[in-house]
């Protein structure tokens, strides 16, 4: 690999580490550590809509397959951060909405993406925020079409 190879690969996953790391340092704060980062995540992507979503819904958000998102699903249900209803319409579909501990735990979550980006954005100027923002869009769009 050549220098500028070698130190973007560095710091891409330095980045990633690092990001994953304040992560679930934010998380560990919650509800005394009893969540994991990825059911934060399930949770997140359950309130995303703001309306009950099918566990095959949910699956196919996280890139998950059905069988990992019913046992996630189920054991946040245990925890008391999601519920199961039917369908209304549709009897036999099983719907999955937050309870409204899993309300206050996505609301916090949001709240800690919304202050890391503020506190990343305060310290660039206008021009560095654009040039990072068309950066980490063909850095999207490079691993989009690899994965």
């Amino acid at each position: 690999m050549d220098a500028f190879a070698t130190e973007l690969n560095t710091l891409l996953v330095e980045t990633y580490h690092l990001i994953e790391r304040v992560e679930e340092n934010s998380v560990k704060k919650m509800r005394d550590g009893n969540l994991s980062i990825n059911e934060v995540h399930v949770l997140e992507a359950v309130g995303k809509t703001g309306e009950p979503r099918t566990i095959s819904e949910l699956a196919a958000d996280l890139d998950i397959s059905l069988p990992s998102a019913t046992v996630a699903v189920n054991k946040l249900v245990s925890k008391g951060f999601l519920e199961k209803q039917r369908g209304e319409v549709d009897g036999r579909q099983v719907l999955i909405s937050l309870t409204k501990e899993g309300k206050t735990i996505d609301r916090v979550h949001r709240f800690f993406h919304e202050q890391m980006v503020k506190k990343v954005a305060s310290e660039l100027s206008d021009e560095e925020k654009q040039v990072l923002l068309r950066a980490i869009r063909n850095l999207n769009r490079f691993f989009e079409k690899h994965t």
